[in-house]
């Protein structure tokens, strides 16, 4: 029987571990799997360039979560499961932070449970926790029934929510929250940084960053988005990637995926 952990690290997904956000990433798979129009994808697009220039606060997420969910009633569980399956690797790896990852490797180096907690779906978060080596998560449960989803929430992993379940976490597993870390970039997860003894605040939107200064939490800068075969190499030399540029690139994608939809509509 393997030792038991000592304590725990919660790491946001979104814009902590990964660049950019895990469930808008997916949004030209699930097109391209006949899931989602092209309207869909111009605004989940749209989105997430709004999201890495701008974060997101409670009400945004809000939409963004029934949206989504309205969006997904009556997919079929199983080709959702496939189209991330197969295009995992491609859509997040490239965008995984090195010092994220070097941070979860050293984490789970000291005996401490890892566990990402994600507003993004359970069928997303778990299947990049397992690339990333992480087998516990906290994430969004969409409702199914015959194999289909019905367009409702069981459970929405935000805010006051993330908190609670990491409570229950660590009841599950004998932990004191005071010995834990948590790291997230957005106020809106301020709940979640609280709960713990070590709160970390990584990229923080303007808000959060006020918060880290009052509060004296540590700030962290993740910079370097890199695939994982190298994520434990040396980290990259140079200028790091400011958001500006990050944001010129979606508006870019963006707009060449608008004049390819344009284009395949006319022929």
């Amino acid at each position: 029987m393997g030792q038991q952990s000592k304590s725990a690290a919660f790491f946001d997904l979104d814009k902590t571990v990964i660049a950019k956000s895990s469930i808008l990433a997916f949004g030209r798979p699930l097109y391209k799997g006949g899931l989602m129009g092209r309207r869909d994808v111009l605004k989940i697009a749209y989105a997430q360039l709004a999201y890495l220039v701008n974060g997101a606060d409670a009400d945004q997420m809000a939409r963004t979560r029934d949206y989504l969910a309205k969006l997904c009633q009556g997919w079929p569980v199983e080709q959702v499961q496939q189209i991330v399956a197969e295009t995992l690797h491609e859509m997040i790896d490239p965008f995984v932070y090195a010092e994220a990852a070097a941070l979860i490797q050293a984490h789970a180096a000291a005996g401490r449970s890892v566990v990402l907690v994600s507003a993004s779906g359970e069928e997303f978060v778990a299947p990049i926790g397992r690339m990333l080596g992480v087998s516990d998560v906290i994430a969004t449960r969409m409702v199914t029934e015959d194999g289909y989803y019905t367009g409702n929430i069981d459970f929405y992993a935000a805010g006051p929510a993330k908190a609670d379940a990491m409570r229950d976490f660590a009841n599950e597993r004998g932990l004191d929250l005071q010995d834990c870390f948590a790291y997230s970039d957005s106020v809106t997860d301020k709940p979640m940084l609280e709960v713990v003894g070590h709160p970390h605040a990584v990229n923080p939107d303007r808000a959060l960053r006020r918060v880290a200064m009052d509060q004296g939490w540590p700030v962290l800068a993740f910079r370097h988005p890199v695939p994982l075969r190298s994520r434990f190499a040396s980290l990259p030399q140079g200028t790091p990637v400011k958001i500006g540029a990050a944001a010129v690139g979606v508006a870019a994608l963006s707009f060449g995926l608008w004049w390819y939809l344009k284009r395949s509509k006319r022929r």
